[in-house]
């Protein structure tokens, strides 16, 4: 049994320190263990979490996002989240002026993140946070700004509803996602008819119910992916007929084979 270790105040997550930032950009590296949990808290500027290491999930009032290896989050100014550990994450975190980043993000996005960008965050990380300027830091941090504005976003959310019923529905779904108990029964317990609840999620989340059931799929395999579990055994966790077939919906929606990230996440970070 793993207990979550609560991060509480101060924590290089956190960032409390900067009262203003210390440049447009700056770059903070950070270490953290399975199951440490970052309480929920927000910030006036934007923040990108990169792990070059390790599966971070944060959820926000506006739905749960993962963060594999070679992956980032960008999460708008004010926005509250929490972050939890799915495994040893190896963290670069870059906080970065508003105004310096806008149109960037207006709410949170996951974003692929290229050899160049992921040497410039890299780079910026060893530098010191009020580093130089002009200088080298300052010129990292104006070609992290530009290769931020050209990564594209990864289909990797699971969109939160509001409604108190279907929220019921998919915290059970979130709790179990390999369960083939029927959506009837599931949807009895949440105080709603299945077809009621099926109706609300495009309103709700802008996903048709079994969209939004295979965002939750891939939440739970990438955190099984990067400890090495195999896809067969990732397939059965998550209630498909085969390895096959959940393969089919992971390369449907993300363009790649899980084998495609295992082979990426084990070259250099």
């Amino acid at each position: 049994m793993i207990v979550a270790k609560v991060t509480l105040l101060p924590s290089p997550l956190y960032c409390p320190r900067f009262t203003a930032l210390p440049r447009a950009v700056t770059a903070v590296p950070s270490e953290a263990q399975h199951g440490e949990h970052v309480v929920p808290h927000s910030h006036p500027w934007v923040q990108l979490l990169y792990a070059s290491e390790g599966v971070v999930r944060v959820r926000t009032g506006l739905g749960v996002w993962i963060i594999p290896p070679r992956r980032a989050l960008l999460i708008a100014p004010g926005i509250v989240h929490e972050l939890t550990m799915l495994s040893r994450v190896n963290m670069r975190t870059l906080y970065i002026d508003a105004q310096a980043a806008a149109g960037l993000v207006d709410g949170c996005r996951v974003l692929e993140v290229s050899a160049l960008l992921r040497e410039l965050i890299l780079a910026l990380s060893a530098e010191p946070v009020d580093y130089a300027a002009p200088g080298r830091g300052e010129q990292l941090a104006q070609l992290i700004l530009s290769e931020l504005a050209s990564m594209e976003t990864v289909p990797i959310a699971v969109p939160w509803p509001r409604d108190r019923r279907l929220r019921a529905l998919c915290t059970d779904i979130m709790d179990h996602p390999g369960s083939r108990r029927p959506l009837e029964d599931r949807a009895r317990d949440a105080g709603a008819s299945a077809r009621t609840l099926i109706r609300l999620f495009p309103k709700e989340t802008g996903l048709h119910y079994r969209q939004w059931v295979q965002q939750v799929h891939l939440a739970h395999a990438f955190p099984l992916l990067a400890r090495g579990e195999s896809v067969g055994s990732i397939a059965a966790t998550l209630g498909y007929a085969s390895p096959s077939a959940f393969t089919s919906m992971f390369r449907r929606l993300l363009g790649k084979t899980p084998q495609h990230y295992l082979t990426e996440w084990r070259g250099p970070a």
